[in-house]
């Protein structure tokens, strides 16, 4: 394939590019890296097109989108707490931004959009299934589900396949402070010998997933012909932060150490759990990174 990834020198955007790549496709990345970095794709050149770019412009994402087969959409801003200081600049890049995406890919075969599951907001149910109703609770939610929208609307029009992929918490190698994710913070204070920061009591869940099984799922979406609509892509297990907490601090071999609590952030809900039905029989997805096992290798590497 030809594939175009927005977002592609940033977290999951280059595990993604990396491993197309490594499957032999032909990979371009449109990147205006305010929080991507080159760095991120080294080793790389030759293998992969860099587009310096903003996805808010329309002849920009026109010109990376022309020749491609597919579009991974990833380029997004995504701090929940930070939405709230900053609506109309969430606004801006997450849903106009997807728009701009969505109304570019004329001719493409699918775009696959990396959606949040902060869209159900707090669930009436769990595990949340696809049909949950959404209500976002902040403005990176809202702009989240906004995207969707703009992506099945331009799909009736452009007649390509649409695939969202409402993400979990994803964790991982070469996961920045942009991204917020909180077994990152976690191992980063462990590495240094600095207790963990919980915001609120530490009893809220949240599911975590690895980036690389996140990889996987896009590259079925991707590659897959027959699949088309809203997908969970999570681990199907709700971990408390707290325990998240105990499990870092024992593997980094402090156990000793308390966590420090401060004030539940705004925007933040309290459970959170993917049901991942729907994404195994249509996608073949199955989670293969056990927590503790991404933990070690955050841990051992040094990374986060």
């Amino acid at each position: 394939m030809r594939v175009l990834v927005t977002g592609g020198a940033g977290f999951i955007g280059s595990h993604l590019v990396r491993a197309l790549v490594r499957a032999g496709h032909s990979v371009r990345v449109l990147d205006n890296l305010s929080t991507g970095s080159p760095e991120n794709l080294a080793g790389l050149a030759g293998s992969v097109e860099l587009v310096v770019g903003d996805v808010r412009d329309l002849r920009v994402v026109e010109a990376a989108v022309r020749g491609v087969d597919v579009v991974a959409h990833l380029a997004a801003l995504v701090d929940v707490a930070e939405s709230v200081e900053r609506p109309d600049t969430y606004f801006d890049v997450d849903a106009f931004g997807t728009y701009v995406v969505a109304k570019a890919c004329r001719g493409v075969e699918a775009l696959v959009y990396a959606s949040s599951s902060a869209v159900y907001g707090e669930p009436s149910r769990l595990p949340i299934g696809e049909d949950h109703p959404a209500a976002p609770r902040s403005p990176y939610a809202a702009a989240k589900l906004a995207g969707e929208g703009f992506v099945y609307a331009f799909s009736a029009q452009h007649s390509y396949r649409p695939v969202v992929l409402r993400l979990f918490n994803v964790y991982g190698p070469k996961q920045t402070k942009a991204y917020a994710g909180v077994i990152s913070e976690f191992v980063r204070r462990a590495l240094r010998g600095e207790p963990p920061i919980i915001y609120g009591d530490g009893e809220q869940t949240r599911d975590f997933i690895h980036v690389g099984d996140v990889v996987e799922a896009f590259i079925k979406a991707m590659t897959d012909r027959r699949v088309a609509g809203t997908f969970n892509i999570g681990s199907g297990e709700a971990v408390t932060i707290r325990k998240l907490a105990e499990l870092v601090l024992k593997l980094a071999g402090r156990e000793g150490m308390e966590p420090v609590h401060r004030p539940p952030r705004p925007g933040d809900i309290k459970h959170s759990v993917a049901d991942i039905r729907k994404a195994r029989e249509a996608l073949g997805f199955k989670p293969r990174i056990k927590l503790e096992e991404g933990i070690r290798e955050l841990l051992k590497t040094g990374q986060s």
